[in-house]
């Protein structure tokens, strides 16, 4: 510790690449502190060659590096001893995660940090995102490229500041093209390799989420000590409960793909209590933290005898948002002197939103399986009970407080039991619950007693009253049924319906897709839609297997569905004869695609023959001419000519029967391509074969660099060659007399070549066409071609599995690049 006893404050400017500016935060940093008067000095800081970043040391007490020998080299390394003897207040010191040269106080320079804090002095310092050790493998796979320097995340998590330096990937890149990062020879390669876009952009959200975990940290310290047991919905988070059952593999995965669309932290709670739930074995807790760990979640235990409060207190405790949970395994019978765990949390949850998930053991126990009918045989069964049940109850009732009672009373509470069972059961029970009640009333209630004789006109109107009212009851429950169920149906049938229209709407085939869904709502085994040509029934399209026509549906004159696999009831005619109508609208639509289809490659393939004519007529008429004439040059004999001249003529000759054999190859490969021929012969090929091959003939300044143990790619040999020799050529023809550079290098498991050239570069807007046939973008010089050179390249790349694109050049002009995958083992 310092002499005070004070150990020294460490922050850090995080980012997510070489460039974003760390190192320029950190010296502004350091000016500000010592314009505040606190003693600041430079122990180390790394320019680069970056002549932004060097004039902020101007002004700064920059201490001088320890200079050691290793291996003839002399290195310098940021001197330690100095700055402790210097004790300054606050020490600059990039790079943390740099590893110190052999020989130096201690291996790495975060160690060297550690030594200055333990001093008392405050350190600034640097790191990218790439050097922390939890992330050194995933940034291996998204770049390619294996980094040697890291530091512990728990060096960085203990510094009292992280500060994140964000810039967007666009942005890096246009920094690095103008060469405010690395030196011009270096640009390229960079572009194309570590500064991807795609690279840059997951590397920014590592460093984004690295950082929210750290915040996440502090907030739930914060929270912590203040006590704050409300959620904050600052980031989602997901906790899913689980018993230990065999549902809590399903819940668990449930919750994990909760959790991804949401893009959240899952954890798996048990909760243990003394009861029967709690009683699982220690091999089905095992296995559930297995399955935990698999899905990348992390498995906690709490105690509590109240397990709603208990999952409750730990989802708030740790600020989650979501809750998910499995539905009860207890019966329906225990469920009506409990209400269980689900609904308990789902009333006390609060701001936490609960997902109930179903699951097999959801199914064990006691239940009753409830019916679409609202008049099962189930609820019929139920009527009947009580229909014996009730009017005994009130006799008895009634019989136990007769002199309390009037028979008015006794008539009411008869009439009431009627009602109950009518709506319970339907119009038999309650008709033979009427009489029942009748004759009982009659029996015990109404003299002469104990006789079933009807002396009075006015037990025969009770009699009469609660049969017509168990009558009207049950009709009336009977007809609210039917209606549900005709209303059921009715949403069935336009949910149905709404389906159909929609896979006709959107789907890109939508007779086979409609044919199949009809198949698998009705429970068929085949859905086949035939059509009359000729006089003949012809199957246009089938879903499933035919076995031969059960029922038939018409839907136009010349147009039937046959349907196999089972009788349909009348009651799902209708909605199938609206299907059939979708198949006809499915049919045509399709029919319209296809003929719109042909008429789209109708007018491609005229235009392509107008563009074809077009470029012929100028571009092979060329050199024609120019054979033509040197040749009658040669052939007359009255023109003086030297040897020279001969010479030079016959080079014309030569030249021109070259462009015009490059130009029918050309035209022929791309016929080939039209027509689907090209199938090419993939094995191992070297970029540094293969370009050397491209390059003969081609004249022109051309650079090459492609290292002789680059990894093979799989392609066609053939192919290959003709895809760089037409881009060079395009490149040596369309550049700037700047010499076209080949470059290659190996990215995670593809090879790429890139051809750079510096010339006029791709019109804005119009970049997208640059590998369409018989495009000449910008062209507007004798540059002899009929612009097939690009899209040829583009369909021979394909054709071979690869990638072809262009960008823009750092400082202007195109840059191709040829992406194949790299060749493996077994992989051909």
């Amino acid at each position: 510790m310092g002499v005070d006893g004070r150990r020294g404050e460490l922050r850090i400017y995080l980012g997510a690449a070489p460039g974003v500016g760390k190192t320029f935060a950190m010296l502004g940093e350091a000016h500000r502190r010592r314009e505040r008067g606190t003693e600041v000095v430079v122990g180390l800081v790394e320019t680069h060659g970056r002549d932004k970043t060097a004039s902020l040391l101007e002004d700064l007490e920059v201490l001088p590096r320890r200079v050691t020998r290793h291996r003839d080299l002399e290195v310098s390394e940021m001197d330690v001893d100095a700055i402790l003897a210097r004790r300054p207040e606050v020490a600059v010191v990039d790079e943390l995660a740099h590893t110190n040269a052999p020989g130096s106080r201690n291996e790495k320079r975060w160690q060297d940090v550690e030594e200055l804090l333990e001093a008392g002095i405050d350190v600034l310092s640097t790191v990218n995102v790439q050097h922390l050790e939890s992330l050194n493998d995933v940034v291996e796979r998204i770049t390619g490229v294996r980094q040697r320097e890291t530091v512990p995340d728990e060096v960085v998590r203990r510094a009292e500041q992280v500060e994140l330096i964000d810039i967007t990937p666009e942005a890096l890149r246009r920094r690095l093209a103008h060469g405010n990062v690395y030196p011009a020879h270096r640009i390229d390669a960079a572009l194309g390799n570590y500064f991807r876009l795609g690279n840059l952009t997951a590397l920014r959200e590592l460093a984004l989420l690295w950082v929210a975990d750290q915040v996440d940290v502090a907030l739930q310290r914060y929270r912590s000590e203040k006590e704050i047991t409300d959620t904050w919905e600052t980031r989602e988070r997901v906790v899913v409960s689980i018993t230990g059952g065999p549902e809590s593999e399903t819940l668990i995965r449930r919750a994990r793909r909760i959790a991804t669309r949401a893009g959240a932290e899952l954890l798996v709670v048990h909760v243990l209590r003394g009861d029967g739930l709690s009683g699982v074995t220690p091999e089905h807790i095992a296995r559930s933290r297995k399955i935990t760990e698999d899905v990348g979640a992390t498995f906690h235990s709490v105690v509590g005898d109240d397990v709603p409060t208990a999952l409750l207190e730990f989802a708030r405790g740790v600020n989650a948002t979501q809750l998910v949970l499995g539905t009860s395994r207890r019966s329906r019978v225990a469920r009506a002197f409990d209400e269980g765990i689900g609904a308990a949390v789902v009333q006390e949850s609060g701001a936490i939103d609960v997902h109930m998930v179903t699951h097999d053991e959801s199914r064990r126990g006691l239940r009753w399986k409830a019916s679409a009918d609202p008049l099962s045989l189930r609820r019929r069964l139920i009527g009947w009970v009580l229909a014996l049940v009730l009017p005994a109850v009130v006799t008895a009732l009634g019989m136990l407080w007769r002199d309390e009672l009037d028979f008015s009373t006794d008539l009411v509470a008869f009439l009431l039991v009627t009602c109950v069972v009518a709506i319970a059961g339907g119009l038999g029970p309650a008709l033979f619950c009427a009489v029942l009640g009748a004759g009982l009333l009659n029996y015990y209630f109404t003299e002469p007693y104990y006789s079933l004789a009807v002396q009075t006109p006015e037990n025969v109107i009770t009699l009469a009253a609660m049969v017509i009212v168990a009558t009207v009851v049950a009709l009336t429950v009977d007809r609210a049924a039917r209606l549900g169920e005709q209303g059921a149906r009715a949403r069935t049938e336009a949910a149905l319906l709404a389906s159909y229209a929609r896979t006709v709407l959107t789907s890109p085939y939508p007779l086979a897709r409609l044919l199949e869904k009809i198949r698998e709502n009705f429970g068929l085994e085949s859905v086949v839609l035939v059509e009359r040509r000729d006089g003949t029934w012809t199957r246009v399209e089938c879903a499933g297997r035919d076995r031969g026509p059960v029922t038939e549906v018409t839907v136009t004159g010349d147009v039937r569905l046959r349907l196999s696999g089972r009788v349909l009831p009348a009651s799902d005619q209708r909605v199938l004869e609206a299907a059939a109508g979708q198949t006809f609208v499915a049919l045509r639509q399709q029919r319209m695609a296809a003929d719109a289809l042909r008429a789209q490659r109708k007018a491609e393939t005229s235009e392509l023959r107008t563009a074809l004519l077009s470029a012929v007529g100028h571009d092979l008429r060329t050199p024609l001419t120019s054979i033509k004439a040197a040749i009658g040059s040669l052939r007359d004999t009255t023109l003086p000519l030297s040897e020279e001249d001969v010479g030079e003529l016959m080079e014309t000759v030569e030249e021109s029967a070259d462009r015009l054999a490059g130009l029918v190859d050309n035209l022929l490969d791309s016929s080939r391509l039209a027509t689907g021929s090209v199938e090419p012969v993939l094995r191992p090929v070297g970029y540094y074969e293969v370009v050397a091959r491209a390059l003969t003939g081609i004249g022109g300044d051309v650079s090459v660099v492609v290292a002789e143990d680059l990894p093979p790619v799989l392609a066609d040999l053939g192919l290959l060659e003709r895809v760089i020799a037409n881009v060079v050529d395009n490149a040596v023809r369309h550049g700037s007399p700047s010499p076209v550079m080949i470059r290659a290098s190996a990215y995670g498991s593809r090879v790429e070549l890139r051809i750079v050239d510096h010339g006029p570069g791709l019109p804005k807007k119009e970049g997208h066409k640059v590998f369409a046939p018989f495009q000449r973008l910008g062209d507007r010089s004798a540059t002899p071609g009929v612009g097939l050179g690009l899209s040829v390249a583009k369909g021979f790349t394909a054709a071979m599995g690869g990638e072809i694109s262009a960008e823009d050049t750092p400082g202007g002009g195109l840059t191709v690049v040829i992406s194949l995958p790299a060749y493996q083992e077994g992989s051909g």
